[in-house]
């Protein structure tokens, strides 16, 4: 009998798998042939401690020693340049604001960005605390952390029934056996409630698409910041030699392997180009990834009301690597019944509890 079955091996599911190996034996169910293949192998893999909503933020701050002493990000600056021109003035302050970031001068921002276009950007605002995340080291570690525990993952173990009697029976190629069912399934996690028979809360994927585009020619850009247009319209970033830039769309979609259109993927350059004056000249590679988000927008943490064998580890919208230490320490907190790290109010705000579920 596994006392926690997971089902999802992305970075909820292997954080969660890697606090939890310590209450108990546990198993990963991974559908796809690797782990983190959807919304985590996608990730454009920021820490910025000051992104998102109030129980997110909460969730950073408490990860933050993790990502820069335990998984390296410190090593791995980056900072974030906020650009903005007419038109987003209202955008702009508020971002300066919730983000907690320095105005700083064109002259200031020309020497982080060289291509900025002053013709175009009015007004810039700077935060050097954000840094890059080694996505692959995060998931590695959380997966060696579970291992080193006794714990296992199995890759291309679709789940196709599961039954509930005394302890759940859960079907994915082979039967298996557990006390207690971790639903990590990110955009399908609605779905897995439904088949064992739990009331879903409503998530949503929501389709966010990157194109891979071409450094400006004879520049190397692995010094410049993330650039942020307000009220996340749009953002690039350096990578391997290239630059990432997404039009931070967010589709509403059924979960699917997804995958970007090329006019979405036109809207985002056509966005970020006004700002630089590099012209985009070619366009590398280009995917998409989905984000799936609550009813409220904040992650979704603890045992089911209706089902306490049931546990929730979903809606990580976006904010999956970058809250994911405290998240998965907060879930075990819970399963635990010990005192979390943080506050009341902010384990209310995650907790599946808040949907008065039934």
């Amino acid at each position: 009998m596994i006392d926690f079955l997971i089902v999802g091996g992305g970075v909820a599911g292997l954080s969660a798998a890697a606090r939890l190996s310590e209450l108990g034996s546990i198993v990963v169910l991974e559908a796809e042939e690797a782990v983190g293949y959807h919304a985590s192998g996608r990730s454009a893999a920021m820490f910025e401690e000051t992104y998102g909503l109030p129980s997110t933020i909460a969730l950073n701050k408490a990860s933050k020693h993790w990502h820069l002493e335990v998984n390296g990000s410190k090593d791995l600056p980056r900072g974030l340049l906020l650009l903005g021109s007419e038109g987003t003035r209202e955008a702009f302050a508020a971002d300066v604001v919730t983000m907690q970031m320095a105005r700083i001068s064109l002259d200031e921002a020309e020497a982080l960005l060289p291509v900025l276009n002053r013709d175009h950007v009015i007004e810039t605002a700077y935060h050097a605390e954000a840094w890059d995340i080694d996505t692959d080291a995060c998931l590695q570690r959380y997966a060696r952390m579970a291992r080193d525990n006794g714990g296992k993952i199995v890759i291309g173990a679709k789940v196709t029934a599961i039954a509930r009697d005394r302890s759940w029976r859960v079907s994915a190629g082979e039967t298996y056996e557990a006390r207690n069912l971790v639903n990590a399934a990110g955009a399908w996690a609605d779905e897995v409630a439904v088949m064992a028979g739990v009331a879903p809360i409503g998530l949503q994927p929501m389709r966010r698409s990157m194109a891979r585009v071409a450094a400006p020619e004879g520049m190397d850009v692995a010094q410049w910041p993330m650039l942020f247009g307000p009220g996340e319209t749009w953002y690039a970033k350096p990578d391997a030699g290239a630059l990432l830039v997404s039009p931070a769309d967010e589709e509403p979609v059924p979960p699917q392997d997804a995958w970007a259109e090329d006019v979405t993927l036109a809207e985002g350059i056509a966005r970020y180009q006004p700002h630089v004056t590099a012209e985009v000249m070619r366009m590398i590679a280009n995917w998409a990834g989905l984000r799936t988000f609550a009813p409220d927008r904040q992650l979704v943490l603890g045992r089911d009301p209706a089902e306490p064998g049931f546990i929730w580890c979903a809606g990580q919208g976006g904010y999956g690597f970058q809250t994911s230490p405290a998240a998965s320490q907060l879930l075990a907190d819970v399963v635990a019944g010990r005192a979390s790290e943080l506050n009341d109010a902010t384990v209310a705000a995650l907790s599946p509890a808040r949907f008065g579920l039934t």
